[in-house]
């Protein structure tokens, strides 16, 4: 029995595999008008394909919790009636398809208001759709315009903001919520010493710069149902301690383990484990499956599900990752770009039964008659 087919559980909810769709921004949601933030036909195909594809779980994309959360002015939102039907319509593919649908709820931070990373990945200034960023300390990304350095007043809007964009999604028929606190956004530049030089409530010691990201978690789980997980994606390290010739302190898997431990006591079920984002010139060693071993350690060390993502390309390679412990799932990101019915793939050479769609199955097994 393949161990990348068996179903999980994560309170009530049971994932029928364990290869899931990362999320992934697109930048092809409305960006103007009443339709701004509105996701299109795009993503319906996008997303739906996917769970034709096998994926046991379908991620949507980074979606903004307010207009000034997202990543570009082409990111999809969840803060009007609009925007909740058209996702609405997107979960209920998901589903007839068999999986699971889930959402990212997610604020960009001083990262935000960018154009399309095929056009020119630049800062755009209001002039151009842009608009003011925000971060818990005046410090830029670099080539980045300075953040506004947020009031303690409005963090606590934002912690509502994420509470009502999570309705929202519950409201649109997703069944997981995933906090983005990871690559640089704003939950992530709240959670490293490197972006936040704060010296109140939210900064400083360890147990302040994670208080927003628990206040959020919080606000989040109080209204999603009991009985339905809720997720955190974390960047593991910001890969500063890994170079010995950075003298920089910055977030490190130490610190993530004891994250997670404090994210399972208020009610996260899994953590996404991700890698980097915070600053542009870190020295990231990759390779194929190079983020596995936080997943790993995160895993053992905390004793919460977690799931690998970054180049897991190949079924035996999901496989042995899965089988051996290291974590519980796998997010593939680009390789289900490349191939949508990769995991229709990987069942056939591992051993298991595709998950067809009916409209497929009986022409795929018997041919055309």
């Amino acid at each position: 029995m393949s161990a990348l087919f068996t179903p999980l559980q994560l309170r009530s909810l049971e994932i029928p595999n364990r290869i899931w769709m990362s999320p992934m921004c697109m930048y092809s949601a409305a960006s103007e008008g009443p339709e701004t933030g509105v996701p299109t036909d795009f993503h319906l195909t996008h997303l739906a394909s996917r769970a034709a594809g096998g994926a046991g779980l379908v991620m949507a994309e980074a979606t903004g919790v307010r207009p000034d959360g997202r990543i570009s002015p082409w990111d999809p939102g969840l803060w009007n009636d609009r925007q909740q039907e058209a996702f609405t319509r997107i979960t209920r593919a998901i589903k007839d398809h068999g999986a699971i649908p889930a959402v990212q709820l997610a604020h960009a931070g001083r990262k935000a208001s960018v154009d399309k990373p095929w056009l020119s990945d630049r800062a755009l200034p209001e002039s151009e759709g842009g608009w003011q960023t925000v971060a818990p300390s005046a410090i830029e990304y670099a080539g980045f315009p300075v953040p506004h350095e947020l009031t303690v007043e409005e963090i606590q809007q934002l912690v509502r903001d994420f509470a009502d964009a999570a309705q929202r999604a519950l409201d649109a028929g997703f069944e997981v919520a995933e906090v983005h606190g990871a690559h640089g956004y704003l939950i992530n530049s709240f959670l490293s010493p490197v972006s936040n030089r704060r010296t109140d409530a939210y900064g400083s010691s360890f147990e302040n710069r994670v208080r927003f990201a628990l206040e959020v978690v919080d606000a989040v789980r109080a209204v999603w149902p009991e009985d339905r997980p809720v997720f955190f994606r974390t960047s593991a390290t910001d890969w500063l301690t890994e170079n010995p010739k950075d003298d920089r302190v910055g977030w490190t898997i130490e610190d993530t383990v004891r994250l997670a431990k404090e994210l399972t006591a208020h009610g996260v079920d899994l953590l996404d484990v991700s890698t980097g984002g915070l600053v542009r010139d870190a020295k990231i060693v990759a390779g194929p499956g190079y983020q596995v071993p936080f997943a790993a350690q995160t895993r053992d060390q905390a004793g919460i599900p977690t799931t690998a993502v970054g180049n897991i390309t190949e079924p035996q390679q999901a496989e042995d990752i899965v089988a051996s412990g290291q974590a519980d799932a796998v997010f593939l990101g680009r390789e289900l770009l490349r191939n949508p019915y990769w995991p229709q793939h990987a069942a056939l050479a591992l051993g298991a039964e595709p998950a067809w769609p009916g409209q497929y199955a009986y022409v795929v097994k018997h041919g055309m008659r």
